[in-house]
């Protein structure tokens, strides 16, 4: 193994690490010591990565906005079907790769006060339930979506989402949902 390798394989357990405390303990109570004695090894070496806990968090917020964008480009023939793959395509890649729900809720937690402003600003910056909700008003116009107030209604999917994903989280023994379920919310 290279030490670009070797680097780029230590800084992604540095992340993954940083990710699981950061959703468990939240961003004031996570130390950096925390995530060095997590992975054993020294403040010092962690440091030689990221300079601060903040620029840490800050490069999770950066990889979390990428996923977070991944939904605006699924093309769709029916406004149905746009969120059928949304939670198709983001269950199917948590159950490969099981920290994508922990990102999820990362991001989630990042948008809250008490979070450096520019790493919430950050965090804030895509909006998905509006986009959503212009996807919505779409199948209201075509009569495959119930009636309502557009964004709440992409409220109430994206919040039925968040809350299955820490669910999850806290009781991964329990099946997730079929998609249909979670569409249920806004046929008509």
């Amino acid at each position: 193994m290279t030490r670009k390798e070797q680097k780029e394989m230590r800084q992604k357990q540095i992340m993954l690490k940083a990710l699981e405390l950061f959703v468990t303990k939240g961003f004031s109570e996570t130390k950096i010591s925390d995530i060095a004695e997590s992975l054993e090894i020294s403040v010092g070496l962690l440091f030689h990565y990221y300079e601060s806990k903040e620029a840490l968090y800050k490069s999770l917020v950066e990889m979390g906005l990428e996923a977070a964008k991944r939904p605006e480009k699924i093309e769709f023939d029916a406004p149905l079907d746009y969120f059928t793959k949304t939670i198709e395509g983001m269950f199917g890649a948590a159950k490969e790769q099981p920290w994508v729900f922990q990102m999820f809720v990362l991001m989630s937690q990042a948008r809250r006060p008490g979070i450096p402003n520019e790493i919430r600003q950050l965090a804030l910056s895509v909006d998905q339930i509006g986009f959503s909700a212009e996807i919505i008003k779409q199948g209201q116009e075509q009569g495959v979506i119930r009636s309502g107030d557009a964004r709440s209604l992409s409220s109430a999917f994206w919040c039925s989402v968040q809350g299955i994903m820490e669910q999850h989280l806290i009781t991964p023994e329990i099946p997730l949902p079929e998609t249909e379920w979670i569409t249920a919310i806004l046929k008509k």
